[in-house]
Order: structure tokens, then sequence, then C-alpha cells
């Protein structure tokens, strides 16, 4: 059996017959204590009871440090004055090993809920971290100007600033819960799974008994505005916006799609439901190019275009997938899970038109009132193409699109000139 640096034995086979975990985990338990605290590091010895590494797809730079000196690799971290900023749960969504199968939902808890066996020396880390910050957007000020926000002082303020609370959250799969939203055997996805990752996760098929994996891959940033406990709250409104990664629009601008629009446009109807009472949300998912990549998406975009007639709408998919062999990989099975951490049972606003995100949310129990598509006025010229291909896709429902005059009834405010 192979052994790292400190001698721990590294087990990439079934244990013997007899040998028992420390921290079992038992999936969908009401408590974090009776569920069993997630432990993912390399140095973790017998407590370990999970496939993969904390960090997600960090954890190869982490590896990278260690490997150069620049790192112990027997540090841990000093949890002190690292605990949330707002409590979040627990909800009774925590309790139902149906309702999330691809987070931790006690992950932001760990200090609290098992401060003793860290004291005792058990390497339990967080998997979700929340804090507060601010926002300083380009768009929120030109929407201060046209006069659709105001500056109140609380929400936005005199800076033009906004104040958010956010939440990174790290992926955590219970493989048998995975497995059965997406309809398999869950001994043919730890095998794909080992397969399609080169076979960097050996347990995946030879440690059956090892139900929880931490995949190398990005995970889910929240950003909450107003009262996060008002997310909750059914007496109170709730806007959302479920937003997967493009980074060429969301961070450089790029005018070929409305991602950044938007995600901009789901920022500034967050900001007025919570000066309005209610709360905002943002669901940041890193799933960059329909989740094949960002080097898939660039080789898209030079197929599309270097096609006989340019870039259509009738082969905007087709070149995708003549590409990366399937249209769109990132689903939406898993989706839900984040919302059911926040305890969300309905969003009355939901700033989407994509049938595949509203199903995923309807199909796992939350409600859905109304759907908010982009405003024409915000859809660059060059992304006319991408608007047409979703709606002849059935991937955008545009009818019932609200008129400028509809808004101004509807939300209150007036577009102005942007």
């Amino acid at each position: 059996m192979p052994t790292n640096k400190q001698g721990h034995i590294r087990l990439t086979s079934h244990p013997q017959a007899g040998a028992a975990i420390r921290f079992p985990l038992h999936w969908g338990a009401p408590t974090a204590r009776e569920r069993g605290p997630v432990v993912a590091t390399a140095n973790a010895g017998p407590d370990r009871n999970a496939i993969g590494a904390h960090g997600g797809a960090y954890s190869i730079y982490r590896s990278l440090a260690i490997a150069s000196g620049a790192l112990n690799p027997l540090v841990r971290p000093d949890l002190t004055d690292t605990a949330p900023v707002v409590e979040v749960g627990p909800f009774e969504q925590w309790g139902d090993p149906h309702r999330i199968v691809s987070l931790d939902p006690w992950g932001h808890r760990v200090q609290l809920d098992f401060a003793q066996e860290i004291a005792e020396g058990a390497d339990i880390r967080p998997t979700i971290a929340i804090t507060k910050a601010r926002l300083t957007l380009p768009e929120i000020g030109q929407a201060i100007d046209a006069g659709r926000l105001k500056i109140d002082g609380t929400v936005i303020h005199e800076s033009r600033d906004v104040a958010v609370t956010k939440a990174a959250i790290d992926p955590v799969w219970h493989l048998p819960g995975v497995a059965e939203r997406f309809g398999v055997d869950e001994t043919q996805l730890r095998r794909t799974l080992f397969e399609q990752t080169g076979g960097m996760y050996p347990e995946l098929v030879t440690r059956p008994d090892l139900k929880v994996f931490l995949p190398p891959i990005g995970g889910i940033t929240l950003y909450i505005f107003g009262d996060p406990a008002a997310i909750a709250d059914p007496n109170r409104r709730l806007t959302c916006r479920v937003h997967d990664e493009c980074n060429g629009s969301d961070v450089f601008g790029s005018d070929i799609c409305t991602c950044r629009p938007y995600l901009t446009h789901g920022i500034e109807e967050c900001i007025a439901e919570a000066q309005a009472g209610g709360a905002g949300l943002i669901v940041y998912n890193r799933k960059e190019g329909r989740a094949l990549g960002e080097v898939t998406k660039f080789l898209v975009y030079n197929a599309r275009k270097r096609q006989p007639g340019g870039d259509q709408a009738a082969t905007y998919f087709e070149r995708t997938e003549c590409v990366a062999g399937v249209q769109d990989a990132r689903f939406q099975q898993l989706m839900p899970d984040v919302l059911h951490w926040l305890g969300i049972k309905r969003i009355d606003r939901f700033v989407s038109m994509s049938n595949m995100k509203h199903d995923a949310l309807v199909e796992g129990g939350i409600q859905i009132g109304e759907r908010v598509p982009i405003p024409a006025y915000l859809i660059p010229d060059d992304a006319s193409v991408e608007m047409e291909a979703k709606k002849a896709a059935g991937y955008y429902t545009p009818e019932g699109a609200p008129t400028e005059e509809d808004l101004k009834k509807t939300v209150g405010r007036d577009l102005g000139e942007f």
C-alpha cells in the first residue's frame, strides 16, 4: 500500500472486514453530529471518510505549493474568527437526503458543530464560507442615473456601491444521491468518474464504502441583497437569478452573448426587491462554456463564424455538438440544491427565461411565480444569433416578455434612456 512522506497509509482498496471509520457519514441526518463531519484531507489518516480533496480544483495548486516547499503538508487552518457573519439554517431540507446531494449543508458550521473534535486534533475543514462585502458596478450607477434604482443608504450607499452578503460553496457530492438524480446506477457513475478523470481517484471504484466525493471542479458563489433572513421567509418576496459562468462576457464584457447584461439586469432586479423589503439572490455557478470549458467554447466560436454563410441561429447548437459531442453539459439536475440549502420554497421573480433552469427548480419542489426576461434594449447586436438559437431550441421562452410600459407599471420604476 502506498504511503506519503509522513508515513500515513493511503488506502485505495476496500478496508478489511471489521474495519471502522471513525466518523461515519449518515447523509440526510437531522443534525450535524448525527450526520458526521466530512473529512477529506490527505493527512487525516484513518479519519478520512471522503474521496477527493478539499478546495476542488484549487487542491492542485495546493499540491504545487507543497511540492515546491512553500507549504507544510501538515499545516491545519486556524479557524478562529472565521465563522459565518450571518446564520443560515438549519432548514427542513437539510434532513432530506434527496433534496441536497451536491453540497454539505452543514459545511459552514464545522467550527461550531465539531469544535471538540477539532480541538482534539481532527482535521475537519469548512466547505462553505459566508462573509459581507460591497459591489461596485458601472451598470448600477447607470440604473441610478436613469432613476430605476435609488440610493437608500442601506442597500445602495452614497458611494453607489451595493451591500451584499456572500457565500462561497465547494461541491460535496453524495454519490448515491447524485446517481439517483441522473437516473444512473451508482456503480456505473463511480466507474465513469474514475475512467473519465484518467484514474485520478481510484477510491471511486475500490472503496464503495466511501459514499462522499469532493470533485475537482469549481463551486458556487451566492450574492444576497437585503436581509438574508428574508430569503426563506414565506411572507417576504424573493427575486433570484441563477447564472452560469461566462468569463468572456461577465468579466471582459464580450458583446457576442447576453451573459453580462442578463447578470447585471438580475443584480438590478435583486437590489430593487431588497429595497422594497424583500430579498435578492444571485446564484453564480462555475460552469464556463455550458460546462464544456473555455477552450471548447472558443473553438466553437471559430467554427460558427467560419461556416458557409457565417454565424447562423439554425446551426448555433449544431456547431457546439460537432466540437464537444454534446450541446450543453451543464444540465441542471444539481442546481436546486443550493436553494434548498437556503431554505427556499418559492421564488417570486425568477430572472431567467431558461426552461432548463425553470424545470429543474419546479421538479425540485420550488415554486416559481413570475419569469423575468432580459429587456430587449440590453441585448447586444452581436448576440442576436444566440438569442434566436435559444428561442428555437426551447432554451429561452420569450412569450409574455414585458414591454417598457409593462415594466413601469409592474416594477414602478422608470426605465429611462439606458
